[in-house]
This record gives C-alpha cells, sequence and structure tokens, in this order.
C-alpha cells in the first residue's frame, strides 16, 4: 500500500480550489472578450475532468494487477527455493 502512496497525492495536487480557480479565470478572460463562450470552456473543462478520472481509475486498475502479480511471482519464487531444497 506505500506503494500507491505518490499516486494518491496526484489527485490532490490539484486541488478544487485550483479548479475554481481556473473556471474563474476563464470566465473572466470571457468578459474581457474572449471569444470562447464561457459554458464552452467550463463543459470542455468538466469534460476533460471526467476523463481525467476515467484514467485514474484505469491507472489504480493496472496497479492492482500489478501488485498481484507481484506477489505472485514471490510465491512462485518460495516454491521453487522448496522444491529445489
Amino acid at each position: 500500500s506505500t506503494a500507491n502512496a505518490p499516486e494518491d497525492d496526484a489527485p490532490n495536487r490539484y486541488s478544487r480550489t485550483d479548479r475554481t480557480s481556473y473556471s474563474r479565470y476563464s470566465r473572466d478572460a470571457n468578459s474581457s472578450g474572449s471569444s470562447v463562450p464561457s459554458n464552452a470552456l467550463e463543459k470542455r473543462i468538466e469534460e476533460l475532468e471526467r476523463e481525467l478520472a476515467k484514467e485514474r481509475q484505469e491507472n489504480a486498475r493496472l496497479m492492482k494487477m500489478s501488485q498481484d502479480k507481484e506477489e505472485l511471482i514471490g510465491k512462485l519464487k518460495e516454491e521453487i527455493d522448496l522444491l529445489n531444497r
């Protein structure tokens, strides 16, 4: 579980306040004459956040598979050692 600690920090690196300030910046930029509507930017941000959540979920799944395989390798190595004795 300690191997997951660095990945667990990654989602927290960009906190809700960071996203909120980014959204606020987008709205401020739009009010000053940007050609892209604020709603379009907010929808794009939400879309990217959903995509990021899916990728994080896939990453967690792959990490779990990797850990399971590492455990299996360790058990098989122990079994090989026992058989060699």
